[in-house]
């Protein structure tokens, strides 16, 4: 039986060189979903559990619109929120506003709640939700001058303003959760269901 075309309905090119690497063939998609209308719908609904279920609900709805015009693809849709202390934040938009969001976020725990599923035939088949708790150290104001300017617009990419994989992992005193979910997509659930369903060897 001939597995089935694979599309990851999104832009992030982080979720894109994290199914390459895991020896994937795929194709990309953004969905141009307007991420803020769904996000309305949770307005007022901020604790844990809702968060997860918004960041479900955007990879849900991000994998269903590629999918009405591939309906014959297996359509993987991912995304992530960051909450710290109840309130959630997006990417930020400009450097002024990631130094704000990481003078929020220094000294506290924060949580990235990271959402994937499979969509066929404009029907969801399969999602999962996961956390990340991750503890910024209380960092100087110099440390952090010299970090937005070693990272540059490279912050403006991630919902936290930082990569792990670079000079970001110094803004940290704790991480507690798994590499993938950290990056967004957690990626060994979403291979476990993918070989379940013959999309990858098994």
């Amino acid at each position: 039986m001939a597995k089935p075309p694979l599309i990851l309905a999104s832009a992030s090119a982080v979720r894109a060189s994290l199914l390459k690497g895991a020896g994937l063939d795929f194709e990309v998609a953004d969905s141009r979903l307007d991420e803020e209308e769904v996000k309305r719908g949770f307005a007022g609904r901020d604790d844990a559990a809702d968060t997860d279920a918004l960041a479900l609900e955007l990879a849900v709805e991000k994998a269903a619109a590629v999918s009405r015009g591939k309906p014959q693809a297996l359509v993987i849709g991912a995304d992530q929120i960051l909450s710290c202390e109840g309130k959630r934040y997006d990417k930020p938009k400009s450097m002024a506003e990631a130094r704000a969001n990481l003078l929020a976020f220094r000294g506290r725990p924060h949580i990235l709640h990271s959402g994937v599923a499979l969509v066929a035939n404009d029907a969801v088949i399969w999602s999962h939700a996961a956390q990340a708790h991750l503890t910024m150290r209380d960092f100087t104001d110099d440390f952090l001058d010299d970090y937005l300017a070693q990272a540059g617009e490279r912050v403006l990419k991630s919902v936290g303003c930082y990569q792990l994989e670079g000079p970001g992992v110094q803004l940290f005193e704790r991480i507690e959760g798994d590499y993938f979910t950290i990056l967004g997509l957690p990626l060994l659930p979403l291979l476990d269901e993918l070989r379940a369903r013959g999309a990858v060897l098994k």
